[in-house]
């Protein structure tokens, strides 16, 4: 069995057959940092504090027909690593599949498009999306953090 640094039942993951474990790996079980990792090995309340910031940064948005942001969720890379096309029809991804994020999926009102919303010590990203990631567009994609 690995150990998680932030007290994550390994046991319940649908990932822990190709996962190395973050104690063991120092908080890069898949060969790259965890963001919930890192908050933990600094202090007990750098995670919360981390989310409230980015929850208040996604809320200030105003995206007027995304829901509102209540909580952030771990998510690996590769859940959240669209493809988008930029103008010259090449497709582009933003975030590293190994990595682990804070995100959430949120609905649309009155579509059955859903807002992703990633982040990490130092970027966010808005993107609308429909079922199962399908034709993928960027709202939004800044730097919310100048300290790392």
């Amino acid at each position: 069995m690995v150990s998680s640094i932030c007290g994550i039942d390994c046991t319940q993951c649908g990932f822990r057959d190709s996962c190395n474990g973050c104690e063991e790996t120092d908080g890069r079980p898949f060969g790259a940092d965890c963001i919930v990792a890192l908050c933990c090995q600094k202090s007990n309340d750098a995670l919360r504090e981390l989310k409230e910031r980015l929850i208040a940064q996604f809320n200030a948005l105003g995206i007027d027909d995304m829901e509102e942001v209540k909580d952030l969720n771990a998510l690996k890379g590769s859940f959240v690593n669209l493809a988008y096309p930029f103008p010259d029809g090449k497709m582009v991804k933003f975030w590293d599949d190994n990595r682990i994020y804070l995100g959430n999926q949120l609905h649309k009102t009155d579509s059955d498009r859903c807002y992703g919303i990633v982040a990490d010590e130092r970027y966010l990203m808005v993107s609308e999306y429909g079922q199962g990631g399908s034709e993928a567009e960027i709202v939004l994609f800044k730097r919310w953090n100048e300290k790392r």
